[in-house]
């Protein structure tokens, strides 16, 4: 990960606004005849995420300065927490295109919107994903959390793990 962390005094990127497109990672290939060719060229595709914030005056200042001179301008990668399939995970990111900011709510906020590229989109891995699909995942919530109730709240505390 990187050393560079978005800064604990600013807010996340809204839900709204927020969007994901996947990197191209199929090179496909039309035939004269018959259905066209495609194969996966790369393993890691870096995705890019569309970003909304909502900053106070005083956020956005923090914010201008954070990405001057910690971000250089939006050039270093960062680390950062965003949402996603797997919920709020913490991702690699860095900026692709400079940042808009519009005063908003008659100048007591100011909206901020960019792109940042994400190293790799974090998903499910295949033995996790093996196990969804050939179980219920709801009987499986509801068997963790039996377990769950059991070792935390039914059992004697003087039994030792």
């Amino acid at each position: 990960m990187s050393s560079v962390f978005w800064p604990d005094t600013l807010p996340q990127p809204t839900v709204e606004g927020c969007g994901i497109q996947p990197g191209e990672a199929i090179l496909r290939t039309e035939m004269e005849a018959g259905p066209a060719r495609q194969r996966r060229r790369f393993s890691q595709v870096p995705s890019r995420i569309t970003v909304r914030w909502l900053f106070s005056p005083y956020q956005f200042a923090l914010f201008e300065a954070w990405y001057t001179h910690q971000a250089k301008e939006g050039g270093s990668w960062f680390t950062i927490t965003l949402a996603g399939g797997l919920g709020m995970v913490a991702h690699e990111a860095r900026f692709t295109r400079q940042f808009s900011a519009r005063p908003v709510f008659r100048g007591a906020r100011w909206e901020v919107t960019s792109e940042l590229e994400i190293r790799e989109r974090p998903t499910l891995d295949e033995q996790t994903l093996s196990i969804l699909l050939s179980e219920d995942p709801d009987g499986l919530v509801a068997a963790f959390s039996g377990f769950h109730s059991l070792i935390h709240n039914t059992l004697p505390l003087t039994t030792p793990w």
